[in-house]
C-alpha cells in the first residue's frame, strides 16, 4: 500500500466531508428552521456526497487484484 497516496486520499476525503458538513448544516437550518422547502434536496445531496467520499476512501484501501 502506498502510504503517501493514502494520506492524500485521507486529506481529500476530510476536506470533502468538511464542505459537505457545512453545506448540510446550512441547508438543514434553511429547510427546517426557515421553511425553504427546496433546501431539503441540498441537505440530502450533501449527505450523499459526504458518504460517497468516505466510500471512495475506504475503496482505495483495498488491495488491487492482479489480472483484473
Amino acid at each position: 500500500m502506498d502510504l503517501e497516496a493514502t494520506k492524500r486520499r485521507l486529506k481529500t476525503m476530510v476536506a470533502i466531508d468538511a464542505v459537505c458538513g457545512v453545506v448540510a448544516a446550512v441547508a438543514a437550518y434553511g429547510a427546517f428552521g426557515k421553511g425553504v422547502d427546496w433546501l431539503v434536496y441540498v441537505f440530502v445531496a450533501a449527505l450523499i456526497a459526504g458518504l460517497a467520499a468516505q466510500i471512495w476512501f475506504i475503496a482505495g484501501l483495498r488491495p488491487a487484484k492482479k489480472g483484473v
